[in-house]
């Protein structure tokens, strides 16, 4: 037998520390969602005329999602066996069925440039085209880096993103971003808790994250909420499969002046099956199988999102923990709601506070307005939900149904938190638009 290429002797030590248990865990993850998806999947519309952009969507929507990326960690495997022959067959399958994903047509030229000779590194082309092809290949490797560092990361059983201390029924499902991987994490909410149920590769802005102005080309940090879904049919093939729009800016984006807007999950254009890491104005970006997925999973206004840099994993005794101090806090201002005392209640709004506009001052007649209602009632927080973010500052996201008692329904409001001096103080109250 040949001697591997350098290329894949390297990747061989990488692939064995990663594959043992990241492709054996994704791909029975992978089983047990198609098991359970089975009876429910819909069929994705296919267009009508017979193009290249047409036999692409073709060949998207007949792609489930993680699919192709679980084939190509399935090529790396036998490259890393150095089984370079058994590899060019299922190499040569997936860019045929996605003609779209350059990754995957660049490991396939190099499996078979290793036929004839050794690769260098991946996307080994001659050195004549390799100047002007540099900066796309560069991304291609990094592409490739990071969908393999995601599988040899995955969070254990039982961990969740910090963020989400307390989640309602309400919120079925949940989103987690972590950008300096370049992945997604979909959560299912059940009353057994958050459960990892899918990940998937994407892209984010042009120049990383922390959004701040209009056009800057960033990705914004914090905690969101899938506002609507748009008709793929109504949008530009630049979307792909179609649009998630969430709500940036927040009401804490708000407090610090930050501009812009138009942020959305969305898709690929016909012509590429993944874009590069650092590649969008903001938005972030799936694969259209990994987006139709998600399309058809969550629901509009009820679903988090939460993008960082760098998410952390903690168990739910941990994240219950640290929502401990400010459970009480949200419980002194129920009771102060309910018992009616005016003072004592508005001691817990921030002296900065503002709601659509109007500051405390502005606002006060409402809430008392809101107290009068209730007519000594006492006040009862129904599918009650609080997720933490933590930067320069502590905010928590509060959303519930605010419910006097006897009463059957009542206004759904989201609250934003901050602590300060010690103390928990709302700098943000309203209903949910």
């Amino acid at each position: 037998m040949k001697r591997a290429p350098i290329f894949f002797i390297v990747l061989v030590t990488f692939v064995a520390m990663l594959l043992a248990t990241a492709t054996s865990s994704a791909r029975a993850e992978k089983k047990k969602r198609e098991k359970s998806d089975a009876a429910s999947e819909s069929s994705v519309d296919r267009p009508k005329k017979s193009s290249r952009k047409a036999r692409t969507v073709a060949a998207n929507a007949e792609n489930r999602d993680g699919q192709a990326e679980a084939r190509l960690i399935d090529i790396y495997k036998l490259i890393g066996q150095a089984k370079i022959r058994d590899a060019v067959p299922l190499a040569e399958s997936l860019v045929r069925d996605n003609p779209n994903f350059q990754l995957a047509q660049l490991v396939y030229g190099d499996l078979l440039t290793a036929q004839l000779r050794p690769v260098r590194e991946l996307g080994d082309v001659p050195d004549t085209a390799a100047k002007a092809a540099a900066p796309r290949l560069q991304e291609l490797r990094r592409e490739s880096q990071l969908r393999l560092q995601a599988l040899r990361s995955r969070p254990a059983d039982g961990l969740i993103p910090s963020q989400f201390i307390a989640l309602s029924a309400q919120n079925k499902h949940a989103i987690a971003v972590d950008a300096a991987k370049s992945r997604l994490y979909l959560f299912k909410n059940s009353p057994a808790g958050l459960k990892l149920v899918a990940d998937y590769y994407i892209s984010v802005g042009k120049s990383g994250t922390e959004k701040a102005i209009e056009g800057d080309s960033r990705t914004p940090l914090g905690i969101y909420f899938i506002t609507s879904n748009l008709n793929r049919k109504s949008l530009k093939d630049f979307y792909g499969s179609g649009a998630l729009p969430i709500n940036y800016p927040n009401q804490l984006d708000v407090k610090r002046g930050k501009t812009g807007g138009g942020i959305w999950l969305h898709g690929t254009p016909s012509e590429q099956f993944s874009r590069a890491p650092l590649a969008t104005d903001g938005c972030v970006v799936l694969a259209n199988p990994d987006l139709e997925r998600i399309i058809k999973t969550v629901e509009i206004r009820t679903t988090p999102v939460v993008i960082t840099q760098s998410l952390k994993w903690v168990d739910t005794l941990t994240a219950k923990a640290d929502g401990k101090s400010f459970e009480e806090a949200l419980n002194g201002w129920s009771s102060a709601k309910s018992s009616g005392n005016m003072a004592k209640l508005m001691a817990w709004y921030s002296s900065d506070f503002i709601s659509y506009g109007k500051k405390l001052t502005d606002y006060a007649p409402a809430v008392q307005a809101e107290v009068k209602k209730l007519g000594g009632r006492s006040l009862q927080l129904k599918d009650l939900s609080y997720m933490r973010w933590t930067d320069s500052s502590d905010t928590m996201v509060v959303t519930f149904g605010e419910v006097a008692q006897g009463a059957r329904s009542g206004q759904t409001k989201r609250q934003y938190w901050t602590r300060q001096a010690g103390q928990w103080k709302i700098f943000f109250e309203g209903n949910i638009r």
